[in-house]
């Protein structure tokens, strides 16, 4: 029990920066797709950073409140994709990579955000202030959670992100041979998560995150 109400202050913390990131990540699907001639996210009344419409009971709430209370390291969830049509883009091949693309590129720059915001806290924040302390761990793990949402989406496995990225390259034989994966791709995903198997890519975001705060805290002075 005692581990249980520690951990429940470490949702709400850990919620706000998950839900900001998920909802960015497929806004900047939808919004880039619109660029390149494919409105149907903007149809949808998805291009809106409400999360009310990117929320997926399961993945958005369901798994990542039992991933953060049961105290894995690894947080596991998603939104409900934005709808996109790669057969109305201008150019299909490069619509596909950075449409793909769009979505971990704006993790990654929350990442880099939520580091200048940590430290301009740390550097001007006053310390008596009321929401001091949850901004800076909100902002904290904004960092690190952004980088393994935009690493884990770069997985070349169907449907992620990568996925669609290496389907770019491909050609339509390939593509429909590849894009069968897909069926199995929930059930590989959590197989991976509850035996270690996704382990390799905490090095690379614990890296990425330490080496960002670390950037961030020298151009605000702080070391």
């Amino acid at each position: 029990m005692d581990s249980f109400s520690q951990r429940l202050p470490m949702l709400f913390i850990q919620l706000v920066p998950f839900f900001m990131a998920v909802v960015f990540h497929e806004f900047a699907h939808g919004y880039v797709a619109n660029r390149w001639g494919d409105p149907t996210a903007k149809d949808a009344g998805r291009l809106t950073l409400n999360p009310l419409p990117h929320m997926d009971p399961i993945g958005t709430v369901l798994f990542p409140v039992m991933n953060m209370l049961l105290g894995i390291n690894l947080l596991f969830g998603w939104a409900r994709p934005v709808p996109i049509d790669p057969t109305r883009f201008t150019k299909y091949r490069p619509g596909l990579f950075w449409v793909s693309f769009a979505g971990p590129f704006t993790n990654f720059l929350l990442a880099l955000v939520s580091a200048a915001v940590f430290c301009a806290l740390r550097a001007w924040a006053p310390e008596d202030f009321y929401l001091y302390e949850p901004l800076i761990a909100m902002c904290y793990v904004s960092v690190s959670l952004n980088y393994a949402l935009g690493i884990f989406n770069l997985l070349p496995l169907p449907p992620l992100d990568g996925s669609k990225m290496v389907q770019s390259f491909m050609s339509p034989q390939m593509t429909l041979r590849y894009e069968s994966l897909a069926r199995y791709s929930f059930f590989i995903l959590l197989a991976l998560l509850f035996t270690g198997g996704l382990n390799f890519i905490s090095y690379p975001i614990r890296v990425l995150s330490e080496t960002t705060l670390g950037l961030m805290a020298l151009v605000f002075k702080l070391i």
